[in-house]
């Protein structure tokens, strides 16, 4: 394997792990509904402390889910979209999978006779 492709699975394996938690997930959905937004409008969402919740946002700022701008005292966060459609572009062909055994399974049932026919 190539540098380049040694990277591009070391950035991969970095988004899969911050998807991995669900208070990442969290934050993902707060900013994708809501926005940018301010650590402190984020945590008012979590029962956790400021500490515990920058850590979550750093392991995403790493995987470069998110952008942080700082505005006076204050840090905004802001969802960076590009490595979910990178991710989204991985789980295609496993969308495509079951997409096709799930239709297998209709026409299977399909030329299944009814229990209750005469």
């Amino acid at each position: 394997m190539t540098a380049a492709g040694v990277r591009e699975e070391a950035e991969a394996d970095r988004v899969f792990a911050a998807l991995a938690n669900a208070t990442r997930r969290e934050v993902l959905r707060l900013l994708r509904d809501g926005g940018p937004q301010p650590v402190r409008a984020l945590a008012a969402h979590f029962d956790m402390a400021r500490p515990s919740l920058s850590e979550h946002l750093r392991v995403l700022r790493d995987a470069g889910l998110v952008s942080e701008q700082r505005s006076g005292r204050q840090r905004i966060y802001r969802l960076e979209a590009t490595p979910l459609a990178e991710v989204q572009d991985w789980l295609h062909p496993y969308e495509r999978f079951w997409r096709d055994r799930l239709r297998e399974l209709g026409d299977l049932l399909d030329r299944m006779p009814d229990d209750g026919a005469p």
